[in-house]
């Protein structure tokens, strides 16, 4: 078997690829590995398990939970709520880890499992090889009194409610009339309440979900609603989240898209100002926007890049006690208050900043100018070629010297899908659109399978 884990937890067609033998599996695997600790202590581990509105997290979680009760293992059942709201419940209630079900962004037939570790943060690589490991290993037989409980959390949402409004210190959101998009999602049960406790005023989209409908022309990878929806109700801002809540993305008054790079440059600046942002750093990751590292250095501010992935963003965090990182497709991590991207903390935030400073978003997401982008994925090839060919390394170099210094070339291999993905920027768009196209192709011709 190849690695199971891919860049965010095990994921795939649920049904298919995940099915309930193998959520069975993988949660008595993570019982053995991330159970441990309580069993050294004499005491029966806890864990919390979540999960999102897609119809099949029903039987996964279902399964997810049978397996860590067969195990011995205490099961907090949260029901459907964000996956940051499942971290920080790991952490708040103590348990020894938690379990997330959801594929995130993806549409409603995949499903994922992805696991938080003690203190509600993400594996690293050496911990999941070792879960993946431990499904071929021997099993725990428990009976009696050693079966782990399944119980419901009945107050989840409500601690992971009264957690957001504490970080906002005060500020309070009156005056701003704020579009909330919740994909059909996690959010759909959280977002709208915790934005109108602090003050805004709300209208909602996507808020129905129905178990096939998550990610369904709406959210973060679908803004069309959110801009249209903007524009109708002559709102401040809008923000959208994906299925589960890990990501924001937001729209201005205008109805012009604010990105990942834009909302971290604002939250960067804001904290740098008032001595928020720890050793005046901001971690991103390679594929973050070039105008993004140009406006952190214009303000004094260093920009440390990790690869793709929040779980990097995080481990580059969590290692050097940095206090804000994140990516372009809108998970940014506030450390101080997060121990994963947080789509609704994010929008929280944002939005007080709109509120602190009286400026409109739009104004404050002037504070970096975007280089133009080009981002083509290539399919039916071999990525694990990438860095190995050396006629397209060559390519690579000769693209970068076209740019003078004035841009910068990608490619790399997706960590979730099979495809290599090519990334140009430039000044122009022209330029940067045809270098991506040339190496793209010759992507395609070198690394056919």
């Amino acid at each position: 078997m190849g690695r199971l884990f891919g860049t965010d937890g095990v994921r795939g067609l649920a049904g298919v690829d995940v099915t309930a033998e193998l959520a069975m599996n993988l949660a008595h695997a993570a019982a053995l590995v991330l159970g441990r600790s309580a069993r050294g202590e004499s005491r029966r581990a806890v864990a919390v398990v979540a999960r999102d509105p897609r119809v099949s997290g029903e039987f996964i979680a279902a399964a997810v939970s049978a397996g860590l009760a067969a195990a011995g293992v205490d099961v907090l059942d949260a029901g459907v709520i964000p996956t940051p709201a499942a971290a920080y419940l790991v952490a708040d209630t103590g348990a020894d880890f938690g379990v997330m079900v959801s594929a995130s962004h993806n549409p409603a037939p995949d499903n994922g499992i992805k696991f938080f570790a003690e203190g509600g943060r993400k594996l690293a690589d050496d911990i999941e090889d070792e879960i993946q490991a431990a499904m071929g290993g021997t099993r725990i037989a428990v009976t009696g009194r050693e079966v782990g409980r399944i119980r419901r959390f009945a107050d989840a949402e409500d601690r992971y409610l009264v957690h957001l409004l504490g970080t906002l210190e005060g500020v309070k959101l009156e005056g701003l009339h704020v579009v909330l998009d919740c994909a059909h999602g996690a959010a759909a049960g959280i977002s709208p309440d915790v934005f109108t406790d602090a003050g805004a005023k709300v209208t909602v989209i996507g808020n129905d979900p129905d178990g096939f409908n998550i990610n369904d022309g709406v959210g973060s990878t679908h803004l069309e609603p959110l801009i249209a929806a903007v524009r109708r109700h002559g709102a401040d801002l809008g923000i959208a989240h994906d299925g589960d809540a890990d990501r924001c993305l937001a729209v201005d008054a205008n109805g012009d898209v604010v990105d990942g790079d834009k909302i971290m440059a604002i939250l960067a600046l804001s904290m740098s100002a008032r001595g928020r942002l720890e050793r005046n750093t901001l971690v991103a990751t390679v594929m973050s926007n070039l105008g993004l590292k140009l406006a952190m250095a214009d303000n004094g501010i260093e920009v440390i890049e990790t690869g793709v992935g929040d779980r990097y963003v995080l481990e580059a965090i969590n290692e050097h006690g940095y206090s804000l990182g994140g990516e372009q497709s809108g998970h940014v991590i506030m450390s101080d208050y997060a121990t994963t991207g947080d789509g609704i903390l994010t929008g929280l935030h944002l939005a007080a900043e709109v509120k602190r400073t009286g400026k409109p978003l739009a104004e404050l997401a002037q504070c970096m100018t975007v280089y133009p982008q080009v981002l083509v994925n290539v399919k039916g090839v071999d990525r694990a070629g990438v860095a190995g060919d050396e006629l397209l390394q060559q390519a690579v170099h000769q693209a970068e010297i076209a740019l003078g210094g004035k841009g910068r070339v990608l490619l790399r291999p997706s960590g979730t899908e099979p495809v290599v993905r090519v990334m140009v920027e430039a000044q122009h768009e022209e330029q940067a659109q045809r270098l991506a196209d040339d190496l793209a192709a010759i992507v395609k011709e070198r690394l056919a399978v």
